[in-house]
């Protein structure tokens, strides 16, 4: 059995930018309100592309960072809730596209916390000796399913994708995506809705802020412990970016006053399972975080489903 390690990042966001004053336009709101409540300043709406536009255009710049050719992937792996067609899944669209010859594909569907979810089980499979080189990719376009005239969803969903490239260790070489801890709250399921035939997006947004500011918080540290990392070591924290506030709350009581606390939310919005690679790919991108640090990636949101790890920063 080996260990598995993220060796390139790759993000992409659509280049329609909605700003708080545009959505005031539409629904009774205004910037002050919706930086107070939620943080975000803008968002990105994707007009015209799919998930799995979004998806493949991702995964292309990280597998471009990589060092590797798509004929080096034998996993695909994409998280998402949002993709309209059932089959072919994203997964071997975006394979296709970017002539990725035989891989394994498959997508999941653990909505806010699915990139944490697939990383998951991409560390599984290498650890398993059934992949050695893996794509794994959260994509979404909230936008689909979002309505534009309820003002306690249309401030907060967006569009957007973050891929991750990763590979097997070499022998002796220690892993760099340490165990995930996950789980759901099933009885809580409706607290987050995405029910039917072309649905809208439904939440109980206390509900959820609640469960998020006191429930997850020693969930990410169980995380931390079993990956051998003091929160104190941290160097950078990736939420699920759901809310600022929410945020700002899971990260004070994980005590870590050093840490860079991602806060994308700000200018991209919620974009469920693409946040946390989506905000990762950025503070790698800016070089915020030195290569081999530990991140803490935390991922939470409907089903209620929660899940996330270590790495080691590529």
């Amino acid at each position: 059995m080996t260990g598995s390690r993220i060796v390139s990042l790759g993000h992409y966001q659509p280049s329609r930018v909605v700003t708080n004053d545009d959505l005031a336009q539409l629904v009774d709101t205004n910037d002050e309100w919706i930086r107070d409540r939620v943080g975000i300043v803008t968002r990105r709406i994707a007009d015209g592309e799919t998930v799995a536009d979004m998806a493949t255009a991702a995964a292309g710049k990280a597998l471009a960072n990589s060092g590797l050719n798509a004929a080096d992937i034998d996993l695909v792996v994409v998280a998402t809730c949002t993709s309209v067609d059932r089959s072919p899944n994203v997964a071997c669209r975006v394979a296709a596209r970017l002539g990725i010859p035989a891989p394994a594909a498959y997508d999941i569907n653990t909505a806010c916390s699915g990139f944490a979810y697939a990383l998951g089980t991409v560390d599984h499979a290498i650890s398993a000796g059934a992949a050695r080189n893996a794509i794994v990719i959260g994509a979404e376009k909230l936008s689909e399913f979002t309505d534009w005239t309820d003002r306690s969803t249309c401030i907060i969903f967006a569009d957007g994708a973050g891929a991750a490239v990763v590979t097997a260790t070499a022998d002796g070489e220690p892993s760099g995506v340490g165990p995930v801890v996950w789980g759901s709250v099933p009885d809580k399921g409706d607290a987050v809705r995405i029910e039917g035939w072309r649905p809208y997006i439904q939440q109980e947004g206390q509900s959820v802020f609640r469960w998020a500011t006191t429930a997850l918080a020693p969930l990410a540290l169980r995380a931390c412990e079993r990956a051998g990392v003091a929160p104190s070591e941290l160097a950078a924290f990736v939420p699920h970016q759901a809310n600022a506030r929410i945020i700002d709350g899971i990260a004070k009581r994980l005590g870590i006053p050093d840490a860079i606390i991602a806060k994308d939310i700000v200018e991209s919005g919620n974009t469920s399972a693409a946040s946390v690679p989506l905000a990762l790919s950025k503070l790698v991108e800016r070089r915020e975080v030195p290569s081999g640090a530990p991140v803490l990636l935390f991922g939470f949101g409907g089903g209620l489903t929660y899940a996330g790890q270590v790495v080691r920063c590529p």
